[in-house]
Parts: C-alpha cells; structure tokens; sequence
C-alpha cells in the first residue's frame, strides 16, 4: 500500500518544481489516518481471529429415565444434568457444526419428562444412579480444532466429506424471498480497478460524504471478486469508510442500514469486527419502528455474517409475540432456523411458539421440519409430549422425501427431548441402510448417537453405519471417532459384527492425539466406549493415565472428569491384571469412591424397590448383617445387595466394617425349615402362599392340590413377570425344602461363595430388549471377575413382585439366590 500512495503521489507531482513538494503531498495523509490507529488495530486482530463457517450443520446424548404410557416406551430426563459452568457464548458467532452439541441444555424440562431422573447415556460426567447409571455424555464448548495430523490416510487420495445445505428449505417456498439473503445469487461482479476507483473517491469526498454515499460505496464493493475481498478489506480507504459509516450510523435509513449489512455479507466481514456492534446497538434502538420481515431479515443477514446478536434477537422474538398474526409458515421456519442459530429461546416465548407449530404443522414440506427440528435441538427448546408428537408424526407422513440432513435433525430433537418414537424408529431401520452410503461421518455420528440415547438397538442401523465409517475415517474429527465409539459400546455392538469398524476408529485416535490436549473429554469418552465391548488398547490408555494427562483433565473447568478417569482406572485394574502402565494415585480413587457413595446414599439406596429387596433379604437371610448394601464396584456408579454364603448355603454376616466374618456355629444344613434364617415355614404361612381364605384352616394336602410345574427364573432370564403368585405344589415344597448345590458356584479360598444381588431397572437394559447397556453390561462382566455370583431382580418381575405379601417375595428371592448357584 505504501508502494501504491508512493507511486501516485509522485506521478500526480511530476510536474511540480523539486521534490519537497511531492514529500509534502505524501505527508498530508498522514494525521487523518493517525486517528483510525485503533479502528485498524481492532480490525487487524479481528481478522486474525475470524473463522467463517462453511456450513451450519450440527453436533449433542443420552440416557435418562423411561416410563411406560399407554403402551408406548418412552424415555424423559431432565436435562439439568447437562448444565455446565461455563455456558455463556463468545462474541464471535463462529458457530459451526462443532458446536450445536457443546451447548448448555435448558434446564426447563418439558412436562412429560421425569423429572427424577438426571441421567444421560453419554460418558458421564456427573454422578449416576440406579434410574440412569449410563454415563453422560460431556461435550465441549468450543469448535473443534481442524488440525491436519500426519497420517496414512493423507498418503492417499481422500474423497471430500460430504456437505450439506442447511438453508436448502428456502427452495420450499418463494415468500421466503422478503425474509432471508439468497447467497447463491451474487449480484454482477466488479473489476479491482472499479473497486480502486471508489476507493479514491473515499479520499476525495472524506467528511462531506452523505450516508446514501457511504451505502452505495459499501455495496459497491461488495461486488468485488470474492478474491479480492481480502485486498479492500486491508486497504486503508476501506477503513476510512468504516469510519464515516459509523459517523453516519443514526442518519441511515432502514433501508440503507440494510443495505449496509448486507454488504458486509458480500465483503466477508469478521464476524468480531468491533464496528458489527454498532450496528447491532442501532438496529435493536430501531427495532420496535422496523417491520417484522425487516427484523426477520437483519436476523438472516446476521446469521450469514456468523456473529451472534443476543440483543437483536430479544428484540425479534418481542416483536413477534406482538404480531402473531402475521407469522405464517416460512415466518415460523425462519424464525425457528435463527432462533436455532442463536442457540436460545427465552422462556416466555416458548408457549406462543408451540401454538404457531402446532397451528401450522400439517402445512411444512419435508424439509422445513427437519428445519423446525433442528432449530428446536439447537436452542435447546422443550416442547410438550403432543407437540412432539405431531412434529414426528408429520415427518414421518413423508420420511421417504426427506433429505439425509432433515432425517438426522429429526433424530437428533428426539434425542434433545429423549421420546421413543417408535414408528419413527423402524422406519429408520429401513432409511439408514438406504442412506448410510451416501451420508457424512457427521450424519452417522448423529444417527448412532439418538440410538444410543433412546436405548434403541437395531442391527441394520447399526451395521450401516458401522459398515459406512471407516471410508470416512479421516474426515473424523476427534470427537466425532469418540462419540461413534461410546455409542456403539453402549448399544454392545460386538467387534465381529463389522471387523473393521472399532481398530479404524481406533487408530483414528491415535492420529489425532493432539486434540485430546484441548478436550481431554474425548479420549475418556472414546475408550469407556471401547471398554463395555472389552477393547483395551493399552496405548491410549497409557496416555489416558498418565500424570500429565490426568492432571490436564482434573483442571477441566467445564465438566467433572474425576468419575471418568476412576471408571477407566477401575477397569484397567480388573480386566488387564497384566497392565503395569500408569494408574490413578490412591488419594485421588479415594476421594471419587466417596463421593460416588455419599451420592448413591441419598439418592440408589433411597429407591423403594432397593429398600424392600434389601428388608426382604434381611428376613429371608436372618438379620442385617447377612446383607450389605455397598458399591462392590465403586468405578461403575452404582450399589449392589451383597450376600455371603458357605459351602452348605449357610448365610454369613457381611459387613462394610468386617466383610469377612466366618460362619455362624450352627448345625449342618437341614433344609430351609432349619435354616436360621428369620422365616418359618408354617401350616399358616403355607395357608398364605396358596391364596386360604381361612389361614387357620390346614391347607389343602399337596396330594390333593392339582398339579402345578415349577418355573423357576434363571437370573437373567426376562421378558417374563412373576406373577404366578407362587402356588404350592408338591415341586415347590420340595424345592424349598432340599439343600441347594453349590458346587457350580464361584467360591473363595475359604469356600465362601460371594453373591452380588442387582435391583435391575428399565434404564439398564436396550429398549424392548434383554440386553443389558454397555456400562451395565461391563459391571456384570467385571463382578464375575472379582468372583462374584451375580443375582438379578430382574425389573419386570421384581416390580409387580412389590404389590405382593412379604411371604411371597421371601420365597421369590430364595428361588432367585439359591436356583442361581
């Protein structure tokens, strides 16, 4: 630039006498561009930290609590567990897909959540219980770094990942002309020359310069080669005319302060540049004398800038509650899309805009819903049960036409809202392998991350996807691979079921261990996914716990990663006894121990079906000290009942003081009539078991009773309620009164035969399913390891079992302990 000044200074003074008046004319710009030191300052560094999105496409998981209703299996949560310290956004706008799943959840639940239930389906990183012991999954706040590691897949030519259009749904209507800057129609371009000359007229108008001089400059040059933009971005006339733009900033009218903004569309402007807040401060002063489809519009010329404008947009959303009669359909779905750009909705604007939905949804086109839905997921906005409802009912009405992107962004605000649509979820299972070939690693992601949060299970899905991945391994970012990991892991989909799919994303991590330095998160949630299907590769594990990592994590202020890193380290200890590599201080294991079990205290141990199965035993077993309510596993988040019993099948005491007391001195065992055990098989008991009217009446000889076959549960038997009320028949006399062999089951050095007895709950297991979730699934692995026979009260027959008389959940649980060993 100063090459250029110098040039023309000296060509416009050739012809003057010497050279001190050409010096002198160089020197006369100098004080008026003293004065814009600061502007230019904040510009340079604006532009240094100015990051465009190319696209606004998404990323955020779990599983909360279920509830059966009216024959449907739905899931609620409440989305509190999500909130996070730091959830206030940066001024920059630079929201890309990255982010949308980073985002503070609102803690407003919407009314058919439960709202007992704070857990989520993702790594945890928050305490977890016994309706939800999944780990939540954490997420970062800022986008994702796109670094280029070195790796063998860059030794090859790598098909573009790919990309989608997520303004695509203003094709759907022409009356979204009046509210939103059509981007693929640049007006006709202008040469730098022509640029150049407007640029010199900036010098030579200067102050006397009107504000409908300054609008026409600026939208002149934004007819500039993208290119070249950079250029007049620098050039110091440009900044000049920022200047004046400013100056005149109250003198525009709308249609100029429009026009004005939408240049700085065309020029590519930093989001952060510091004169994007003037403007903003004077757009929200004019909002209440500009018309809504002005506003709306400023709203899409703000968006396409990428800078976030919280104050705008309250203003907006006030205007619209002030003219809902003019909000018609591409007024909804535009307003939806900005609402979710802007990543909030204020509370008393959610109930007019549920009304607006539901008043115009049979109208949307496929794409407006996936729109509507992705608006709503990115705001975090809650809506009622039926609202929902309908807003999947109506994409489902036209699934088939739906483009990959509004698919996912149905799945995804039906993961946000955790409700178990069920059709909507087979007709998945034939969409996803239809569309998985053509789909982007981020569209999987999303895919595998609502199956995982709904508890939903399904092979061809999961297959698909598993099968579609690693072509797309090196477009993964870190949490992408992280994400995909933990969401199979949880839904147990074993290495075998697509060999190639778990070591891709494996060595995916490795090449991206840089990453893990900014969002250490990742790493735990990839291999805690990796550990509930026993992949453990030791590496990145290594690396997981080592000091310096570790205390990288523990520094984390966003999320707790404390429970994380101990679920790991426990791991670690069971399944690889071999591992000699770094380990968690026992300072530290202690500290998480405690406060997992000072959680579990208030909140597992309070259930009513752990504390009736606890009393239950107790009476079965002969005391409280035959039962000890405990974290056997502290690293997997949860409690267990735990029983002792010797080589006859005599309890013995079990303390959290003294575990290992030694059996009482009683006779050998003489059946369940002579065992100590707090329950005597009585004529009036037995009169109870079979339904006597009359308890002091005898009950009906077994020889006269008619024949009844004894069914007898296996521990992990499902699917079946107990509900027999267990008649006594010759078979069950006989079963209760013989000894129990207990030659199969696990004992101790000393022949101590150790049981672990889980209350199993809806949460534990894949939907309408018997398998049991990843972390559940790797506890009861991991309690076999550590010799323990694993009893289950099974939820579907230990619920209705509650509503019976105490005789007949003694018998019940005697049945499920000793037919078990």
């Amino acid at each position: 630039m100063r090459f250029f000044f110098l040039i023309s200074g000296l060509f416009r003074c050739r012809n003057l006498k010497g050279t001190s008046m050409a010096a002198c004319l160089l020197c006369r710009r100098v004080p008026r561009l003293r004065c814009l030191a600061g502007l230019r300052k904040s510009f340079a560094q604006a532009q240094h930290v100015h990051v465009k999105p190319e696209h606004e496409t998404d990323d955020r998981e779990e599983n909360k609590g279920v509830l059966q209703h009216r024959g449907e299996y739905k899931l609620f949560y409440n989305p509190s567990s999500y909130h996070r310290s730091a959830c206030s956004s940066a001024v920059s706008y630079g929201h890309t897909d990255n982010e949308e799943d980073e985002q503070c959840l609102s803690t407003h639940a919407p009314s058919f959540w439960q709202q007992g239930n704070r857990y989520s389906v993702s790594c945890s990183r928050h305490l977890s219980s016994s309706k939800n012991t999944l780990l939540d999954l954490a997420f970062n706040k800022s986008p994702e770094p796109e670094t280029n590691s070195v790796s063998r897949y860059h030794r090859k030519p790598v098909l573009p990942d790919v990309k989608v259009d997520s303004r695509a749904f203003h094709k759907c209507r022409p009356e979204y002309a009046s509210v939103v800057l059509d981007l693929t129609r640049r007006r006709q371009p202008i040469e730098w020359e022509e640029a150049s000359r407007l640029l010199q007229k900036v010098t030579v108008l200067k102050g006397s310069m009107k504000p409908s001089d300054v609008s026409r400059f600026l939208l002149e040059l934004s007819r500039l080669h993208p290119d070249k933009m950079p250029f007049v971005r620098s050039d110091q006339r440009f900044i000049i005319l920022l200047r004046y733009s400013v100056e005149h900033l109250r003198l525009f009218t709308e249609h100029q302060l429009l026009e004005v903004l939408q240049s700085f569309v065309w020029l590519d402007m930093p989001s952060s540049h510091t004169v994007l807040e003037r403007y903003e401060a004077e757009l929200s002063r004019r909002a209440e004398h500009i018309s809504l489809h002005q506003l709306m519009f400023a709203a899409d010329l703000w968006r396409c800038i990428g800078r976030q404008v919280p104050q705008f947009l309250q203003r907006l959303y006030d205007s619209v509650n002030l003219s809902l009669g003019q909000v018609g359909v591409p007024e909804l779905v535009q307003l939806l899309y900005i609402m979710g750009e802007g990543r909030q909705c204020p509370k008393e604007f959610v109930r007019p805009l549920e009304q607006l939905l539901v008043r115009h949804i049979q109208q949307l086109h496929p794409e407006e819903v996936g729109t509507v839905c992705l608006g709503l997921f990115k705001s975090q906005t809650s809506l009622s049960e039926s609202a929902v409802t309908r807003i999947v009912d109506k994409a489902l009405s036209f699934v088939e036409d739906m483009s990959d992107f509004a698919v996912v962004n149905v799945l995804k605000y039906l993961r946000f809202s955790y409700f178990y649509h069920r059709p909507w979820l087979e007709a998945m299972a034939q969409e996803v392998p239809r569309r998985a070939h053509r789909m982007g690693v981020k569209g999987l992601m999303h895919v595998a991350l609502t199956c995982s949060a709904l508890h939903y299970s399904n092979n061809d899905i999961l297959t698909a996807v598993a099968d579609r991945v690693p072509s797309l391994v090196p477009h993964c970012r870190s949490k992408d691979s992280c994400k995909l990991l933990w969401a199979f892991g949880t839904l147990g989909f074993l290495p075998e079921q697509s060999p190639s799919f778990y070591p891709s994303l494996t060595e995916a991590l490795r090449h991206r261990k840089a990453e893990f330095q900014r969002y250490p998160e990742h790493l735990l949630t990839g291999l805690l996914g990796l550990a509930f299907v026993s992949n453990f590769p030791e590496d990145l594990i290594e690396l997981a716990l080592s000091p310096d990592f570790v205390n990288l994590a523990l520094k984390c202020t966003q999320m707790e990663l404390k429970k994380d890193l101990f679920t790991l380290d426990g791991t670690v200890a069971l399944e690889l006894p071999q591992w000699t590599g770094p380990r968690l201080s026992s300072e530290l294991r202690k500290e998480v121990a405690q406060k997992l079990w000072k959680f579990a205290q208030s909140d597992v141990c309070q259930k009513p079906e752990v504390q009736e199965a606890e009393s239950a035993l107790q009476d079965l077993l002969g005391g409280k000290e035959f039962v000890c309510k405990r974290m056997i596993l502290p690293h997997t988040r949860s409690i267990d009942l735990e029983v002792h019993l010797d080589a006859t099948g005599q309890p013995i005491p079990v303390t959290p003081t003294s575990p290992e007391h030694t059996a009482p001195t009683n006779p050998s065992y003489q059946g369940w009539r002579g065992l100590n055990i707090g329950v005597t098989i009585t004529e009036d008991l037995l009169a109870k078991l079979i339904n006597t009217k009359n308890t002091t009446d005898l009950p009906t000889p077994p020889s006269k009773v008619k024949p009844t076959s004894l069914h007898r549960l296996q521990p992990d038997q499902g699917g079946r309620l107990f509900d027999s009320v267990l008649h006594l028949t010759d078979d069950i006399i006989e079963t209760l009164g013989k000894p129990s062999s207990l030659n199969a089951a696990p004992k101790d050095s000393k022949g101590k035969v150790k049981v672990a007895v889980q209350v199993s709950n809806r949460n534990h297991y894949c939907s309408r399913s018997q398998q049991l979730l990843g972390l559940h699934a790797m506890k009861r692995r991991q309690l076999k390891m550590a010799g323990f026979k694993v009893v289950e009260l099974y939820y579907r027959e230990w619920f209705p079992m509650m509503r019976k008389s105490r005789a007949e959940k003694i018998a019940y649980l005697h049945c499920k302990i000793y037919d078990s060993l």
